[in-house]
């Protein structure tokens, strides 16, 4: 662990001892000098004088002005993001000197290290120009104060089993408007540069928000659902603290599986031309992965081994297949076919509107989904990427009925396979696997529960149920 110090920002120290970033008055003045740019942007970041509307060159330079002087009498409080503040600054001022074309903050993003020094509690004072993911699309400028999460239990399993120094667990102080919304992640791969740098050196998941989130949709499910849970389990909902220590394990060792096993796969994937089902198979091969993990963690006495198995069973099945649109919702198609997998191996069964889950047999079947996209993968180092791509639909439609209009479904003699195979992506259908009679039912009851999960955060939840008490 690193060493805790405690100096100003001259120092370049790490301090845990210093005030809370949202508590300086600084702090809502760069909220709304922030807020006044953002609305003044365009979907690039930058900012047109010659739109209707538009305001002067001069009010956005002092309203530049105006968040620079707040992150510098910010900075002394976190002065381990001192030389991060300071390429801050200046990209700030280059932008301001380019009038306002799109932002360029490449600079800061490089200075910018949090995964250097990984200390439980330490505040970061984060502001970019950036797209939130599952939040707003456009790269305006956000101002963030977070927390990491590193406690020591948590670092001995990432140092000895778990490698990943690049993951950062962070809850949330406040935000701007663009995390108000259901994002909860800060990855660099987000913000407005130049170029890409060689290799990005950290990625942020707020579990707080993950927890919060986890915590509201799965108490509405389970009491639609009539499900019957133990009694550790239904502990585990009521518990904030302990929701977030498992999602913190969770997203780490989730993180990490992106680059390990058997033909690893870029975590975006969906970018270079491939079927949604591709991506939907490596991001629930990820959570299975770390599902995997936990059973093996709860057989070792590990506390937080039985809550990740319960996280990632719930979300996936409750949140993950009701959770945004339809179009190429990879997600909500991971969900879909745990779902279905468990229901098809008759650990889960849906009968006279109530839910039972065969709790001794759950962890054993999950297990044997996440062997067979491991055999797939194994299987797919000897075969041609559209071979490969019509075993994994097989797999998927094995237990999820795709829609009828599917030339997919048809294959491959429903497709023009003289085209390169990024071309025939553009035969799969935006819903390729709607959703089954037990999900479209389950939505009237819980899409209304997951929209009203936009900006929680753990002290929404606490108001909540101080107020229900």
């Amino acid at each position: 662990m690193t060493e805790i110090l405690v100096q100003d920002v001259t120092g370049g120290g790490i301090s845990l001892d210093a005030a809370r970033v949202i508590d300086h008055p600084a702090w809502p003045e760069l909220k709304d000098a922030v807020e006044e740019i953002r609305a003044w942007q365009s979907t690039d970041g930058s900012i047109d004088f010659e739109a209707e509307g538009a305001p002067a060159r001069s009010l956005v330079e002092l309203t530049i002005d105006r968040v620079t002087a707040a992150v510098e009498q910010l900075s002394p409080l976190v002065p381990h993001d001192g030389a991060y503040h300071r390429a801050l600054v200046d990209d700030l001022r280059k932008w301001a000197e380019s009038g306002f074309t799109v932002p360029d903050f490449l600079d800061s993003l490089l200075a910018f290290q949090p995964a250097a020094d990984r200390v439980d509690g330490l505040q970061h004072l984060v502001l970019f120009p950036m797209y939130t993911q599952n939040g707003n699309p456009d790269r305006n400028l956000e101002a963030v104060v977070l927390r990491m999460v590193w406690p020591e239990w948590l670092a001995e399993l990432e140092a000895t089993r778990y490698d990943n120094p690049l993951f950062c667990g962070i809850t949330f102080e406040d935000f701007t408007a663009g995390y108000d919304t259901h994002s909860a992640v800060l990855f660099p791969e987000t913000i407005a540069v130049r170029e890409a740098p060689e290799r990005f050196t950290w990625g942020g998941i707020f579990c707080d928000r993950e927890a919060a989130r986890f915590r509201k949709v799965t108490a509405a499910a389970v009491d639609t659902l009539g499900l019957q849970l133990p009694a550790d389990i239904a502990a585990m909902i009521d518990d904030q603290e302990r929701c977030e220590k498992a999602f913190v394990l969770w997203d780490m060792v989730h993180d990490r599986t992106h680059s390990h096993g058997d033909l690893p796969f870029d975590p975006f994937m969906i970018k270079q031309r491939q079927p949604f089902w591709m991506y939907g198979l490596e991001e629930l091969r990820c959570d299975l992965t770390a599902f995997k993990e936990a059973v093996k963690l709860e057989a070792e006495g590990n506390t937080h081994g039985r809550d990740v198995q319960y996280a990632v069973l719930f979300d996936r099945m409750f949140r993950f297949p009701l959770s945004g649109d339809r179009t190429r919702n990879y997600d909500g198609l991971g969900g879909q076919l745990l779902f279905a997998y468990l229901h098809k191996h008759d650990v889960v069964r849906w009968t006279d509107n109530t839910l039972k889950i065969d709790w001794q047999r759950a962890p054993e079947v999950t297990n044997q989904l996440c062997a067979e996209i491991e055999t797939l993968y194994r299987d797919g180092i000897d075969r041609p990427k559209l071979v490969h791509w019509f075993k994994a639909y097989e797999l998927v439609s094995t237990y999820l009925a795709p829609h009828p209009g599917s030339k997919w479904a048809k294959g491959p003699d429903a497709l023009d396979l003289s085209l390169p195979p990024r071309k025939l992506v553009d035969d799969v259908l935006p819903d390729e696997f709607p959703l089954s009679m037990f999900f479209e039912a389950l939505a009237k009851k819980l899409k209304g529960v997951i929209a009203d999960t936009k900006g929680i955060t753990a002290a929404d939840v606490s108001r909540t149920e101080r107020a229900a008490a």
